[in-house]
C-alpha cells in the first residue's frame, strides 16, 4: 500500500519505518526541514534501539522517503497517518493545534478518496473534530474517512512493540476504512480490537492512566513497607503472581516520567472534568507520583544529614533505560531539589548526555559511572540501565567518599550490598539502615 505518516517524532518515525520494512511504500512528512534533511542523510533525531538500521534499510530499498511537503504525501498515499505532537497545555489539556493544522491542510490538497488515521494520542471526540475540519475546508466534494489507530509503542522497545503487538485497536465507522486497516495490519497477525472512534480514543488514555495507577499504587505500598520493615519487592512478587493483577508495572521507584504517562494522565483528568466527572482516583495517582520524586530527594538528604556542600553522584538521567528521552524524567526533579539544597551533582547516562547538558546545565556530566562516583558522598541510582546492574562495586567503594548507595530503582540486593560493605538504601526495602560504624553497614 501507499502510506504517508505526518510527523517524524517518536511515534511517527517508528511507524513509518516499520510499515516500510513490511513492504509498503511510505512517505514521511514533517515540517521540520532540519529533521527531514538529517533523516535523508541517515541521522536519527533521537535514540531508539534498531531504528537507525530500519530507516537505512527502508531508504536504501526506496520504500521510505522523506519530505517537508504535506501535499506530496497526500497526493501519493491512500492512507494518511497523523502522528504529530499533542503537547500538554498549562491547564492539563492536550494542545490539538498541530492535529487541527494537519487536518485543515489535508482538506486543502485532497485529490481523491483518502483514509485519515489519527495515530497521535488525542482526547475522545477528536476524530469527530478532524472529520468536521476536513469537511469544512474541502475545496470540492470528495469522499474521505477518518479512523483512530492509537499507538502502544514504548520507548526503548518501540520496534518490537510495533512488529509484535499484543493488540491493534482500530476505531472505524465505515466498511471501507475497516477493510483498508484490517488488510494493512494483517501481516502482523495480532488480535484486532475494532471499535467506534470514540472508544478507540478512550482505550489509549484509559490504558496509560491505568498503568500509571499501578506504578503509584506500588509506590504507595513501598511507603508502607518502609514503615513496617517489609520488602516491597517481595510484596510485588506475591501480588504479581495473581493473574488478575500481573507483575509488570509493580516496580517501586522514583515515580513515572517520560512524555506519555504524565501527559496522558493529566489529559484524561481534564477530559473527565470536561465531561462532568471528577476522576478523583487519577488525581491521587498524580499526587503520589509527585510525592515519590520529592521523597527520593528527601532520602538523600536524610542519609547525608546535611546536603549543602556535599557531592552526589547520579547514575541515570533518561526517564527509562534504552532511550535518551528526558521529558518529565524523575531525575530532573530529584537533581533540582538536591541542587536547591546546595548539593553538587555529577551524573552519567549511557544515552541522555546531550539532553542533560541542555536541561541540567549545572550538573557535571561524566564519561562513565566511575567518574560520577569519584569523590562523591553518595551514589544515587535514578534509571535502571542494564549496565548499572553489574558494576565493579569494589572499585566504586574506593572511589566514593563513603560507601553509600541510594537506589531509586531497586537494582541491587540489599544483603549483597551489605556484605560488600555498603550502606544501601532502596525504595520500600524495609527500614532505612542507620549510618555505618567502624566501616561496616549496620
Amino acid at each position: 500500500m501507499d502510506l504517508s505518516v505526518v510527523g517524524a517524532g517518536h511515534v511517527g518515525l517508528v511507524t513509518g519505518a516499520c510499515f516500510a520494512d513490511l513492504g509498503h511504500r511510505v512517505v514521511m512528512v514533517d515540517n521540520d526541514a532540519k529533521r527531514i534533511a538529517g533523516l535523508k542523510r541517515g541521522v536519527m533525531p533521537y535514540y531508539e534501539p534498531g531504528l537507525e538500521e530500519l530507516v537505512a534499510r527502508g531508504t536504501r530499498e526506496r520504500r521510505l522517503t522523506f519530505t517537508t511537503s504535506l501535499r506530496e504525501g497526500v497526493a501519493s498515499s491512500t492512507i494518511l497517518f497523523i502522528a504529530v505532537g499533542t503537547p500538554q497545555k498549562a491547564t492539563g489539556e492536550a494542545d490539538l493545534a498541530y492535529v487541527e493544522h494537519v487536518a485543515r491542510s489535508i482538506a486543502q490538497c485532497l485529490p481523491a478518496y483518502r483514509l485519515v488515521v489519527e495515530k497521535s494520542t488525542v482526547p475522545v471526540q477528536t476524530g469527530k473534530w478532524i472529520e468536521h475540519t476536513i469537511r469544512t475546508y474541502l475545496r470540492r466534494k470528495l469522499p474521505f474517512d477518518v479512523a483512530s489507530n492509537p499507538e502502544f509503542l514504548r520507548e526503548g522497545t518501540a520496534i518490537q512493540d510495533f512488529m509484535k503487538p499484543d493488540r491493534i485497536v482500530l476505531g472505524v465507522e465505515s466498511k471501507r476504512a475497516k477493510d483498508l486497516l484490517v488488510e494493512l495490519y494483517k501481516p502482523l497477525g495480532a488480535p484486532l480490537v475494532i471499535t467506534d472512534i470514540n472508544s478507540a480514543e478512550l482505550i489509549k488514555h484509559a490504558s496509560n492512566s491505568f498503568l500509571s495507577m499501578k506504578i503509584s499504587f506500588i509506590n504507595a505500598v513501598a511507603q508502607i513497607c518502609e514503615r513496617a520493615g517489609a520488602d516491597v519487592e517481595q510484596v510485588a512478587e506475591g501480588m504479581g503472581l495473581d493473574p488478575r493483577i500481573g507483575r509488570p508495572f509493580l516496580n517501586a521507584g522514583t515515580g513515572f516520567g517520560g512524555f506519555c504517562f504524565p501527559k496522558d494522565l493529566e489529559a484524561f483528568i481534564k477530559i473527565a472534568e470536561q465531561l462532568g466527572y471528577d476522576f478523583e482516583l487519577l488525581r491521587a495517582v498524580r499526587t503520589i507520583n509527585e510525592q515519590q520524586k520529592r521523597g527520593f530527594a528527601a532520602k538523600v538528604q536524610q542519609a547525608l544529614w546535611v546536603v549543602k556542600g556535599k557531592t552526589i553522584g547520579v547514575l541515570g538521567l533518561a526517564f527509562k533505560p534504552n532511550t535518551d528521552d528526558m521529558r518529565y524524567a524523575p531525575a530532573i526533579d530529584v537533581i533540582e531539589a538536591l541542587q536547591a539544597e546546595g548539593a553538587v551533582v555529577k551524573a552519567f547516562d549511557p544515552q541522555a548526555m546531550r539532553e542533560a547538558a541542555r536541561l541540567l546545565p549545572k550538573v557535571k556530566l561524566c564519561k562513565d559511572p566511575y567518574e560520577a562516583a569519584r569523590g562523591a558522598d553518595c551514589l544515587a541510582i535514578l534509571t535502571e540501565w542494564n549496565e548499572f546492574k553489574e558494576l565493579d562495586f569494589k572499585r566504586l567503594k574506593k572511589l566514593l567518599r563513603q560507601p553509600l548507595i541510594i537506589d531509586g530503582r531497586n537494582l541491587y540486593d540489599p544483603a549483597r550490598m551489605k556484605a560488600l560493605g555498603f550502606r544501601y538504601i532502596g525504595v520500600g526495602r524495609g527500614r532505612v539502615p542507620l549510618p555505618m560504624r567502624g566501616g561496616a553497614a549496620d
